[in-house]
């Protein structure tokens, strides 16, 4: 074999040599690499089992209320979803509830979950409606929807969505947590016979019921509800409005004016919230902001039955304490309804997102109560 041949041969066997040991640097990091993909895919199982599995943190806000904690049906409600937001997170997650004006004043709480003085609180939105004109809307409405009504909107049509937009500014996450039936009209020394005779007239009134007595004469003051019997029996109001029978009773109201009048125009239901500063709520956990919505949920349909299986027994007892329940007649409703109807057009007209709810809560109805109508038995019907 000639050198020539010989060199081919030795060029051959390297160049053999070096495909086969690329090929097989080759195989060896196909196989590295995908034990490594095997690696790092058990330990994103393993991190994935762990934070699933690793306990939440604990959650403990302390809760102001804006109504005292032993008004039946309006002010207890808030005890009973702290012990079920306890009972339900085995207690992880607790509500420490103070009573009105002993962390914040109790028409101040909304501001105080804004500044992060408190992480949470429990109210009725109507008394920032000095600050957010839109909130008597999904708060108290004169003539506006019964308590069955407002959930149907608030859970099934735009409420919900339209509520936590008017607070997202303001830096609040409202949750609706309680609602009961309609206030009385008030309770008054004297009869009321016409609107005139509220011209004049010193009365403890709120939301935009207060404004509709403002337009026909009244001087209208809001005071807290633990202040409104010493007002009252001072003489620094003539009347006052401020919740249920059972609930005014406890109060004292029927010690000092005898004549309590129905129905409750200016609040055809009540709505509670729990309201929580933004940010602690964007920060929970999706389950706990799940557990709190869902005990909030139930707290709404229990808060309603206890107010309405009360009022009955407190009414027939009136005669025995010398309070005559009267009923405002239909001349006086459809006079205070028109008055109420030119107050909504101009908060409408001063503020978009009063409009905005407005028209979405009028709409909402338009629709229903052509299944009301229908469906439901005069009120009227067998008396």
């Amino acid at each position: 074999m000639s050198d020539q041949q010989e060199n081919q041969v030795s060029a051959t066997v390297a160049s053999v040599w070096t495909n086969r040991t690329a090929g097989f640097a080759v195989l060896i990091a196909f196989i590295a690499g995908l034990v490594g993909a095997l690696v790092l895919r058990d330990h994103d199982r393993s991190t994935a089992v762990v934070a699933e599995t690793s306990p939440r943190s604990s959650i403990y806000w302390r809760v102001p209320v804006a109504f005292n904690t032993n008004l039946p049906g309006l002010g207890e409600n808030v005890l009973r979803i702290a012990a079920d937001s306890d009972a339900i997170s085995d207690g992880r997650i607790r509500f420490e509830v103070f009573e009105p004006g002993m962390l914040i004043p109790p028409f101040s709480i909304t501001e105080g979950v804004r500044d992060g003085k408190i992480k949470a609180g429990y109210t009725w939105l109507g008394y920032d409606q000095g600050r957010i004109p839109a909130t008597p809307l999904v708060s108290a409405v004169p003539f506006g929807m019964e308590p069955w009504e407002f959930t149907a909107w608030y859970y099934e049509d735009e409420g919900q969505a339209l509520t936590e937009a008017l607070y997202e500014p303001h830096f609040v996450h409202p949750i609706l947590c309680g609602i009961v039936g309609p206030e009385t009209a008030g309770w008054f020394r004297e009869p009321v016979t016409s609107l005139s005779d509220l011209e004049g007239l010193k009365i403890r009134f709120a939301g935009l019921g207060g404004r509709v007595l403002q337009e026909l004469g009244a001087s209208v003051t809001m005071i807290p509800g633990g202040e409104i019997f010493q007002a009252l029996e001072k003489g620094a109001i003539d009347a006052t409005e401020y919740s249920m029978p059972a609930v005014d009773q406890k109060l004292g109201f029927d010690r000092i004016a005898s004549f309590n009048y129905f129905p409750g125009w200016h609040q055809t239901f009540t709505a509670s919230y729990l309201v929580v500063n933004l940010s602690t709520w964007r920060a929970l956990h999706p389950a706990d902001q799940a557990l709190i919505d869902t005990v909030c949920t139930a707290g709404v349909i229990r808060n309603l039955s206890r107010g309405e299986s009360l009022q009955g027994e407190v009414l027939q007892g009136f005669p025995a304490k010398g309070v005559s329940p009267r009923k405002l007649s239909v001349e006086i409703l459809e006079q205070l309804a028109a008055v109420t109807e030119q107050v909504l057009i101009e908060e409408a007209a001063n503020d978009e997102d009063f409009d905005r709810i407005w028209e979405s809560q009028k709409r909402f109805l338009r629709s229903y109560r052509v299944w009301k109508d229908h469906a439901y038995l005069p009120r009227d019907f067998g008396q």
